[in-house]
């Protein structure tokens, strides 16, 4: 139920968002709008105020503002109130400030976000040196070692570990050309990143020179009697180097009843603990919160909107460049996600907090005001690209040429809606199941 009220919020809040841009552009130009929806199908729940009808229908996947003289089969006047009879200039206006919503939106959700500060790791936006390489790894089967710094992914240069991981993260299953500097020599292998969790995310086993740290020991549990202490370093666990935190989890997790032998460093000092994990249930237990080095930032509020607009613009450019390696075949189309997968993110984020909400709401919105903008007809980039193409042959298409470019706009967007469910349906285990060429 969590999960079906945070997809309906976040939904409704960007349609609403995108939709009031297109009414309040409308009003503001003089075209008469007859009707505000939320959602398509039934009409639920309706008021009328002047000559607009404000509505929520039934079928919640989207909304739509109906304005007088909106398309060239309806009934038209000739008033200077309809659509149709405003300048193509005007008409823009209106047809653009849906998607300038929504970007607007996911400018101001993520800098409301940012403003909260947070902790994040301290890797992050440092150079991406390989601090390990997991065994039987992408990265290892190519021949990476500790201490290469990447240089480039399939051509792109990676300045930070984040670079690496969104270059990495759009390729899976795909062959990549990656760049390495070893030894003050620049040499490139071939690896193909093996698709993670259920949104087939690329990972090439690398990971950055970091270790996980004892934030606290539980008194009278096995860390405790090992002689652990809050602020050890863990290095190792049975020669194994450990660097993030779920692997020095599953480490003891594995080890239930078993003693194993923990490298730390202590104040500078390298050393060696003797602990055995107690069995609970089907894992092994320490006793132990562990963390991982993070640093603080807390914004304030002129430069939470200056990061927010960077990082949009970031991850603009992310956007159009997996929509690009989906035409070169760079990006598996498994990586499109529908509404079922949108609601279970949502329901997931509801759960982490209203920040992991809000950071998702401002993502989708942004996704929603770029895919929009995009020169398909059916979407508000495809009528203005019909506009201008009108505009540069300076004649308007007769009927029967929109249609035909409308028609062929509906098919892909169709196509495109089949490959997102299909993809959405996988990601549920016993749907999948019943799939026979996916077992």
């Amino acid at each position: 139920m969590n999960t079906l009220f945070a997809f309906l919020f976040v939904l409704s809040v960007l349609v609403f968002v995108h939709e009031l841009g297109h009414f309040m552009a409308a009003r503001r130009l003089g075209v008469r709008v007859l009707t505000f929806s939320l959602g398509f199908g039934p009409k639920l729940l309706k008021f009328r105020r002047g000559d607009t009808e404000y509505c929520v229908s039934a079928i919640p996947l989207g909304g739509y503002v109906k304005m007088a003289g909106e398309n060239p089969d309806d009934p038209r006047t000739g008033k200077p109130d309809e659509f149709l009879s405003k300048t193509k200039w005007e008409r823009f206006q209106i047809l653009i400030m849906g998607p300038a919503m929504n970007i607007i939106l996911a400018v101001v959700v993520m800098a409301v976000v940012l403003a909260q500060g947070a902790e994040v790791p301290i890797y992050q936006d440092q150079p991406p040196v390989v601090g390990a390489v997991s065994p039987g790894s992408p990265a290892a089967r190519a021949g990476v070692e500790r201490g290469d710094r990447v240089l480039s992914i399939a051509g792109e240069p990676v300045e930070t570990w984040d670079d690496l991981f969104l270059a990495v993260g759009t390729r899976a299953d795909r062959d990549v050309a990656m760049t390495l500097l070893r030894g003050g020599q620049t040499r490139t292998v071939q690896v193909r990143p093996e698709p993670q969790t259920r949104f087939e995310i690329g990972n090439i086993g690398v990971l950055p020179d970091i270790n996980p740290i004892v934030a606290s020991v539980i008194a009278g549990q096995p860390a405790e009697r090992a002689g652990l202490k809050a602020g050890d370093v863990v290095l190792a666990v049975n020669g194994e180097r450990m660097v993030t935190r779920t692997q020095l989890i599953e480490a003891i997790s594995r080890n239930g009843g078993r003693a194993i032998d923990l490298t730390i460093q202590r104040d500078g000092t390298e050393m060696h603990v003797d602990a055995t994990p107690e069995q609970q249930g089907e894992r092994g237990m320490l006793g132990v919160y562990v963390t991982e080095p993070t640093r603080r930032f807390d914004p304030n509020a002129f430069e939470a909107i200056q990061m927010s607009v960077e990082r949009n613009i970031e991850f603009s450019g992310l956007i159009f460049k997996t929509l690009g390696g989906l035409f070169v075949g760079e990006t598996s189309p498994r990586q499109l996600m529908g509404p079922v997968a949108i609601a279970q993110l949502s329901g997931e984020s509801a759960e982490a907090g209203w920040i992991a909400l809000f950071t998702l709401m401002a993502s989708i919105s942004l996704n929603l005001g770029l895919l929009n903008l995009l020169p398909i007809p059916v979407l508000d980039g495809g009528h203005i690209l019909i506009m201008a193409i009108e505009g540069v042959a300076r004649r308007d298409f007769s009927m029967a040429v929109k249609e035909k470019m409308l028609l062929a706009g509906f098919v892909l967007l169709m196509m495109l809606m089949v490959t997102v469910i299909y993809n959405d349906l996988t990601r549920i285990a016993w749907i999948e199941n019943l799939m026979p060429w996916r077992n």
